[in-house]
């Protein structure tokens, strides 16, 4: 690559990224102009000479992903879609942070094109982007041949004082440089500005040094506004093997005269006076609003048409690849569509009535059995394989010198869920294991996927106080409640093996958003009346298991409770009362079915119901209704064997029978 010499036309394409973003905030009445004021250069640099896109293909699955992790900057990035030619139009900019725009205060997939992730939770763009490297050495060892490059492609981040400090940031950098992500490369806005004040005020590291314990290529530049030297230091970045950090020395709020280098400009407009005095000291017209000179659109102009000629060449390679692999094409155009493969439901394992499974084991046997149809699937747990049972059969672990589909994520549980989104946006199904107490140290990260619709899957283990010994530390019990809050989440416990295998199913095919499955770490029977009907009935959130002809109770359970409450349905009949026993895996899939299939297993309203679950008792009065009640737990658990825990806190048959009395005692 020559040697970069600015141009006139550069440096107005710069101040009308960094106006544009003056504008949309000053109109707004809100937002962040000092970011993508001191950013522009950089910004504009990266896109004009490194970047590779094709603004009329946004999609294009060789594209270069630029993440803006500090995503309190959106106004800079739309103003680069706008420059660069997507369909985001001058408009949209004017209606910054407005109900209904493209352009939202901080950037979300899907509303505008050119948006390759959701961010402004800082840290969690910064873990994408190595969930995006990732996935680029997983498509290029599965579809690249010979002369054959379809998988190349590019990670650029913008990172902020702020997301370094996230631990977020810090867990997946640490596992981005051990992997050695060489096309991963974050530029890192060394404005020494936070919200509160000066970076000093709590973070005085030596970030330079940090990255490069992690194992990265790091650098320097002194000054943000100094093209050739941001241009060398992305060029040496480019030659390295190791992921790289380049430091670039910005002023937040540039230009303006009395707001740069503080916290004024951070999140607040500059004010209408201090706006005029910004564009009079950097030579810029006062009128009109959002203006866009012809040398800033002639400056995006040639890199808009490098980038459709990159693209045209790809489609053209792509087609002679596949000519010469047409089972790898067919591949890829199926997981394009977003379709499982053929056969993929017989592959789904059956277990027999009568033994005992561990969901958590069961889960295990499904991933055996899809992993060898499914290459499109990659995973593995925070540390936890052998208890989470997340090891892709026969499958070798990802390292610096070998992309596998098996990843050992380390004790990182946050930057393990932040990368799954970063895979689950470039086309895999990630899959990713811990404790369900756990869920809490990545729920930032699982709540993003639910925004974005991204179809990532949480194998949470160990769902409950019977995990036994390790004590209250490691007992959930406020967790289902939590997961289920989150809208578009789909939580699933399965109450024995077929139940286990039915959830895979249903996690696989979703294409709209996450799915927890949440399994146990003790055996349970596998029960005869789930395996007549799993395959059809998980499906719909809650079915009956065991019907009689006038109930007089309902017991409502999931997971391991459903085989108390069996037993305790026998108990109760051989005492005359009559019970039916309803397996209720998923509230969510139940709340989706109709008003009179709901009504046909749990009974009409009034109905007496007894919701059975060793866990937080928030939330069931949706289910149980008016006469209902709830058998849960609403205190800490205790260190001490299972069965002795199920005693200690009610998870008995005498208890359901007495708690079934007492609710209907009261008439």
């Amino acid at each position: 690559m020559t040697e970069f010499q600015p141009s006139s036309d550069d440096r107005v394409a710069i101040d009308t990224l960094r106006f544009l973003a003056v504008d949309m905030v000053e109109r707004a009445r809100s937002g962040h102009p000092g970011a993508p004021m001191g950013q522009a250069a950089m910004a504009y640099l990266l896109w004009s000479r490194h970047l590779r896109f094709d603004p009329q293909a946004p999609d294009w699955p060789n594209r270069d992903r630029f993440v803006l992790s500090c995503g309190h900057a959106s106004a800079l990035l739309y103003g680069l879609l706008h420059l660069a030619g997507y369909d985001l139009s001058l408009d949209e900019l004017a209606r910054f942070r407005q109900l209904g725009s493209k352009t939202p205060g901080h950037p979300e997939r899907g509303h505008a094109p050119g948006v390759e992730t959701t961010t402004g939770p800082l840290g969690q763009g910064l873990g994408n982007a190595v969930g995006m490297a990732i996935a680029e050495r997983l498509l290029a060892v599965r579809f690249n041949h010979s002369s054959h490059t379809l998988f190349d492609y590019r990670v650029w981040v913008f990172a902020s004082d702020g997301d370094l400090m996230e631990g977020v940031a810090s867990e997946a950098s640490s596992l981005a440089g051990h992997l050695r992500l060489g096309r991963l490369c974050v530029l890192y806005d060394d404005n020494q500005i936070t919200i509160d004040g000066n970076t000093d005020l709590a973070f005085s590291e030596d970030v330079l040094g940090r990255y490069a314990a992690y194992g990265w290529h790091t650098e320097r530049v002194a000054d943000g506004n100094d093209l050739k030297a941001i241009d060398r230091a992305i060029q040496r970045a480019r030659a390295d093997e190791r992921p790289s950090l380049i430091a670039v020395r910005t002023h937040i709020g540039f230009g303006s005269p009395n707001k740069q280098d503080t916290a004024d400009s951070h999140g607040s407009p500059l004010g209408k006076d201090e706006v005029r005095r910004t564009k009079e000291a950097l030579g810029w017209p006062l009128e009109p609003e959002l203006r866009v000179p012809d040398e800033a659109r002639r400056a995006f102009a040639a890199t808009a048409q490098r980038g459709r000629e990159a693209h045209s060449a790809w489609r053209a390679m792509r087609e002679r690849w596949s000519r010469e692999f047409p089972e790898l094409a067919a591949e890829l155009a199926r997981r394009e569509r977003g379709d499982l493969p053929t056969g993929f439901d017989a592959a789904l394992p059956a277990f027999p009535p009568g033994k005992a499974l561990a969901t958590r084991q069961a889960s295990g046997v499904v991933l055996e059995a899809i992993g060898g149809l499914l290459p499109e699937l990659a995973g593995g747990s925070a540390d936890l394989t052998g208890s989470n049972n997340t090891q892709l059969q026969d499958e070798p672990d990802f390292t610096a010198s070998r992309a596998a589909r098996h990843l050992r994520f380390g004790v990182r549980e946050h930057g393990m869920a932040a990368i799954m989104n970063g895979l689950a946006l470039c086309g895999l199904r990630p899959y990713g294991g811990t404790f369900l107490i756990f869920s809490d140290y990545l729920r930032p990260a699982l709540r993003l996927a639910a925004l974005m619709g991204l179809p990532v899957i949480y194998v949470f283990t160990h769902d409950s106080i019977f995990l036994g010994e390790d004590g209250p530390t490691h007992q959930p019990i406020s967790q289902l409640a939590a997961l289920r809050a989150i809208p578009g989440m789909v939580v699933l416990r399965p109450a024995d093996a077929n139940e286990t295998a039915a959830a895979w199913r249903i996690a696989l095919e979703r294409r709209d958003g996450p799915t927890a499955l949440v399994l146990t770490r003790q055996k349970l029977p596998v029960l005869e009346e789930i395996a007549r009907q799993a395959r059809t009935a998980v499906v719909l959130g809650g079915y009956v298991l065991r019907q009689t002809a006038a109930p007089q109770v309902v017991l409502i359970a999931t997971g391991s409770e459903v085989a108390l409450a069996m037993d305790s349905e026998r108990e109760l009949g051989a005492r005359g009362i009559a019970a039916r026993v309803v397996s209720l895996p998923s509230w969510e899939l139940f709340a989706k079915q109709s008003r009179s299939y709901r009504e046909e297993v749990l009974g009409p309203p009034g109905t007496p119901r007894l919701a059975i679950e060793a866990a937080s008792p928030f939330g069931w009065e949706r289910w149980v209704g008016e006469r209902g009640a709830v058998l849960g737990i609403e205190r800490f658990g205790a260190s001490a064997p299972y069965e002795d825990l199920a005693r200690e806190f009610g998870f008995t048959v005498d208890e359901v029978v007495r708690r079934v009395e007492a609710l209907l005692s009261r008439g």
